[in-house]
């Protein structure tokens, strides 16, 4: 009989710790709400590093408390208009954010780098993931096209790598009111531009200027469709044997060239992350016609001078012949997850939160339009004549050129396509010296391209 007891006895206290373990993992329940439903909490606090840019920083913050009052999930935010330099010595000492928000382009190049050294995760899973706080996936959300890019997909492997962020239609903006003023018309073509040009440096205002070469991706881009289609872009973009000695590359380096020659002339030594806001006052002041850029322009001026009866205006980039095709490229940010990120899981679930209701509310607020399905009908003013410029006639532009795996004294496609513009505008190198510095830098590129 003991033994029977102390058998039992045992079994209980077996049984006891078996329950006790079955109770700890790495989620807790937290308490029911008050209409009785219950929410799994992950015990979990993740780090998310955004670039601050014209649509301020607020907006990270709401998003963030928004998202841990839905997962429980603490969010540690890192926000900063020169974010490389903020989390750039911590990266190189093996800590990385769970997530980071910061799109390619960029003068430093940090997210191209993590591209090329394929130190980004996969995160193709997350369109398969339900939207936390809603009852469809993150694929039900995004607008179509956007995860069959080069942008998101870089390796050309089907899978996502990056999740496409805040979208804006590109292209050539201006003032309208001074166009309605002078009484003329937006170029529909090139010639049409040239013409426009020299009647307006007859009153002493330049065609053309830029913020940064940087801008030049998105018209480069778009230029490249409008003179060969997408078929001569994805050859360009990949870097084809003999692409550039093309008539279609012929004519994309002429019409940048020559767009040169009709610069304002201070535009290359205001042309950095600094001082670019200046080159865009160019147009607000009528000094400039035409400038490659985005629909965040209006917030990023909106507190600018401009000239009395200022008006924006854009217009995709001109058709290479009468009756061709114009195209506006579609530039979209990036968010993504570093391979050695710690917190895989909680981050992709950050991700995922961003293309909810509550985190398309909070962004659009602020001028932030993220590509989901139907948000372009909620928009009104300014926003809502960039975002109908597909609906007026233009063709969308899409994609960018192919990694490559960094090589010793190869630049990035930035250094090498684009920063030589400034020293087109002044006259530092000829138009054959830039071909052949691209026809060189585009070998290397090819045959270490990524795949």
């Amino acid at each position: 009989m003991k033994k029977t007891i102390a058998l039992l006895l045992v079994l209980v206290l077996a049984l006891g710790m078996l329950a006790g373990c079955g109770g700890s993992n790495d989620t807790a329940e937290a308490p029911a709400a008050d209409s009785g439903e219950t929410a799994e909490t992950p015990a979990a606090e993740i780090s998310v590093a955004a670039i601050e840019t014209a649509y301020g920083s607020e907006m990270w913050q709401q998003v963030a408390e928004a998202f841990t009052a839905e997962t429980g999930i603490k969010v540690n935010l890192t926000t900063d208009k020169n974010l490389e330099d903020v989390i750039g010595p911590a990266m190189q000492g093996g800590e990385f954010p769970d997530v980071i928000h910061l799109a390619t382009g960029r003068e430093a190049g940090l997210t191209e780098q993590f591209i090329k050294d394929k130190n980004i995760a996969d995160i193709t899973d997350v369109l398969s993931m339900t939207v936390p706080g809603e009852d469809v996936t993150v694929a039900d959300k995004i607008a179509g096209g956007f995860t069959e890019t080069s942008l998101t997909n870089p390796y050309g492997d089907g899978k996502t790598y990056l999740a496409p962020m805040f979208y804006s239609p590109c292209g050539l903006f201006y003032n309208a009111g001074l166009f309605a003023e002078k009484g003329w018309e937006v170029p529909t073509t090139w010639d049409e531009m040239w013409e426009l040009g020299d009647k307006a440096m007859e009153e002493g205002i330049y065609l053309f200027t830029y913020p940064t070469t940087g801008y030049f991706d998105a018209f480069l881009y778009a230029l490249m469709y409008t003179v060969g289609g997408p078929e001569f872009f994805d050859a360009a973009t990949h870097y084809e044997d003999g692409i550039w000695d093309t008539e279609e590359a012929k004519e994309c380096f002429d019409i940048i060239a020559k767009l040169a020659t009709y610069t304002n002339p201070i535009t290359p030594a205001q042309a950095n992350d600094q001082d670019f806001t200046q080159n865009q006052q160019l147009v607000l002041d009528n000094k400039a016609l035409f400038m490659p850029n985005g629909t965040w322009i209006v917030g990023e001026m909106a507190e600018a001078p401009r000239a009395e009866g200022f008006q924006w205006g854009m217009t995709a980039l001109p058709a290479a012949t009468e009756g061709g095709d114009c195209y506006s490229y579609t530039w979209f940010e990036q968010a993504w997850i570093p391979a050695g990120a710690e917190n895989i899981d909680a981050a992709k679930q950050f991700i995922a939160f961003l293309y909810s209701d509550t985190a398309c509310e909070i962004f659009a607020a602020a001028g932030a339009i993220q590509p989901v399905l139907g948000i372009a009908d909620t928009l009104e003013g300014d926003n809502q004549m960039f975002y109908s410029i597909y609906d007026d006639g233009a063709k969308a532009a899409m994609g960018n050129f192919a990694s490559y795996t960094a090589v010793a004294g190869l630049g990035t496609v930035r250094e090498v396509f684009m920063d030589p513009v400034n020293s087109l505008v002044n006259g530092e190198i000829t138009e054959e010296q830039w071909i052949e510095n691209i026809k060189t830098a585009s070998a290397q590129m090819l045959a270490n391209i990524q795949s």
